[in-house]
């Protein structure tokens, strides 16, 4: 792949292979991407890309600047891919999921589903206490440092907070189809984030 693409979560189902095997696959809405921006700096090529359009009353003035200056519509979502290979790309080209192959490799990013606000057990997987009558620590934390020396508690300690909503990339995720009339894409496993998120797909 030349460029990175931008898409949507639909959901996930399930393929049945030739031997009869169920294999999980998630169902992803790739694109197309028109490309906003390219930037270049010494010997890297920074490429701009757009997803989704929207109307420019819904956007502040330095966006619709950008997009006027580029002689493009506004698009809602913007993400930038660094690419030193690629030499002739154009302001205003579209990028499609055509320029993927069956059964290639791809890496996959998105925001994780957020969990609210967990405890320590959930979170990071502590132990818990006895549960039986009397114990007092069912699920409690424990010690969480020395007292009189260093007298705190030091930072990046493990402890209850909130839990998901964070970027998470999965690599080497393999592609079971390509549906290129309806811009969809079947990847092999789950993608980080819940139904409608949207999804970035960077370059191995």
């Amino acid at each position: 792949m030349s460029i990175g693409m931008l898409g949507k979560k639909i959901g996930m189902t399930q393929i049945f292979d030739q031997q009869g095997c169920a294999i999980p696959a998630t169902l992803l809405q790739v694109g197309p991407c028109t490309v906003t921006q390219i930037k270049k700096v010494k010997e890297n090529v920074k490429i701009q890309i757009g997803y989704e359009y929207i109307q420019p009353n819904k956007l502040n003035k330095p966006i619709i600047g950008h997009f006027k200056q580029q002689k493009i519509p506004c698009f809602k979502h913007l993400k930038e891919y660094k690419n030193n290979k690629l030499k002739q790309v154009n302001i205003g080209e579209i990028i499609n999921i055509s320029q993927l192959n069956k059964n290639e490799s791809i890496n996959i990013s998105g925001i994780s589903i957020g969990k609210g606000f967990s405890g320590y057990q959930k979170r990071h997987h502590f132990s818990r206490g006895p549960m039986s009558h009397g114990s007092k620590n069912h699920r409690e934390p424990g010690s969480i440092g020395a007292g009189t020396t260093p007298g705190r508690v030091f930072p990046g300690k493990k402890m209850a907070g909130r839990m998901g909503h964070k970027q998470v990339s999965i690599k080497n995720i393999s592609i079971l189809k390509i549906d290129l009339q309806n811009n969809i894409l079947i990847i092999k496993g789950s993608v980080p984030g819940k139904k409608g998120n949207i999804i970035y797909i960077h370059q191995k």
